[in-house]
């Protein structure tokens, strides 16, 4: 399923979502740009600023080979990093579609922290599942699913124009976003027995995309609404 457009009204500008967005396209631009003049320059970029679960695995063993910084820095940066034009456009258009209405109900701060929160806990999730893996793992995937769970809790009954195979069809939201939700549980699922073994995994971080969705289940209520913390906010 290929989320088209939804129909939820927001009743304020989603300036956060937009700076989300560009920051996110920009910096893309530079990777890809760095990558066709400089590759070896671009391959070291990403090895610094995307997260390398072994290096945390191996500052938490206690090697002096990596600084404090150097494990805990890329957990931000790596969520602003992306491997290809398909990876990034296909984040920010989900970011599009549901991001505005998530920043309408918490307000523009708030939801800024909370997609960062949702970010790092996805990025928790899948370093707790492959602790020992040397893949760089890069996107805003994670913090995405963060605000993907936050959707499904607080409009489930929204209508969502779906592409689906040959058909265009109008689907509620607990079925869109349910669907990204059980199908990126199991294919982790499948993978456990490759992180049980010790072996990287390429691909997509499917636990990433199911740690943010559950954290933003769960953080959303813990965020007041705008509307409850200033009734002029939508003036």
């Amino acid at each position: 399923m290929f989320p088209i457009k939804d129909d939820q009204p927001r009743y304020s500008t989603p300036y956060v979502t937009w700076f989300l967005i560009g920051i996110n396209i920009l910096i893309f631009l530079f990777q890809w740009l760095q990558a066709a003049t400089d590759p070896q320059g671009a391959e070291l970029f990403a090895r610094q600023y995307a997260e390398v679960p072994s290096h945390l695995a191996a500052f938490l063993a206690g090697s002096h080979r990596y600084s404090f910084e150097q494990v805990v820095l890329p957990f931000f940066t790596s969520m602003f990093l992306h491997a290809g034009w398909m990876h990034v456009l296909g984040n920010m258009w989900y970011l599009y579609i549901f991001g505005d209405n998530i920043e309408d109900y918490l307000g523009h701060f708030p939801y800024l922290v909370f997609y960062v929160l949702c970010g790092l806990i996805a990025m928790a999730t899948q370093v707790a599942v492959y602790p020992h893996s040397n893949v760089p793992t890069v996107g805003a995937s994670g913090a995405i699913a963060g605000i993907l769970g936050a959707y499904f809790l607080l409009y489930p009954r929204a209508r969502v124009l779906t592409w689906f195979f040959v058909f265009v069809m109008y689907l509620p939201a607990w079925i869109v976003l349910g669907e990204f939700f059980v199908l990126n549980f199991f294919s982790g699922a499948a993978t456990l027995s490759v992180a049980r073994v010790g072996r990287d995994t390429g691909g997509v971080a499917v636990w990433a995309h199911v740690g943010g969705f559950v954290a933003g289940l769960v953080m959303v209520k813990l965020f007041p609404e705008r509307s409850r913390r200033n009734p002029y906010a939508y003036r």
